[in-house]
């Protein structure tokens, strides 16, 4: 009695796991480029390649150009690349994710509040030197990510 009542329990959890968990496999993987690509996706993952870099999370800052139509958002780093980046947009979730490898969060960190798409930035230090980041999005949105060096800067550029 005691093994069917396991074995009914992990079967319940496995299938609704399954239900919720999300199928990256079919999700576009795109290696990140050093310039604007003008190139929105509204959901994929995304990397850099892998570059090793020790780097402190100075700021988080943003910009509305209501021209042009979008939001940049620009995170900051003390080191002249950016570190090792693999992240996931999501705009059915209305959510980014972004893990950053060998870094660290600054002291005096400045972070944005509510902006014109986001609606609110967490971040998560995993452990000494890997940081999670969430953001979570006022609607759906497309997403033109890329990165620019000296000072190393993560840029996403919103548009809906």
């Amino acid at each position: 009695m005691k093994f069917s009542l396991t074995f009914l329990l992990f079967f319940q959890f496995i299938f609704f796991v399954n239900l919720r968990a999300q199928d990256l496999l079919k999700e576009r993987i795109r290696k990140l480029s050093n310039n604007k690509t003008s190139i929105y996706i509204e959901k994929g993952i995304f990397h850099n390649g892998g570059v090793k870099q020790e780097s402190i999370l100075k700021s988080i800052r943003q910009s509305f150009n209501p021209k042009l139509g979008f939001e940049r958002i620009v995170i900051d780093f003390n080191s002249t690349q950016i570190p090792k980046v693999y992240g996931h947009v999501n705009s059915l979730e209305k959510r980014v994710y972004i893990d950053f490898f060998d870094t660290t969060l600054a002291k005096d960190l400045v972070s944005i509040t509510s902006t014109k798409f986001v609606e609110k930035v967490n971040l998560f230090p995993i452990e000494s030197n890997y940081l999670s980041m969430e953001m979570k999005l006022k609607s759906k949105v497309n997403a033109d990510i890329f990165f620019l060096e000296n000072p190393g800067r993560l840029v996403i550029d919103f548009k809906n």
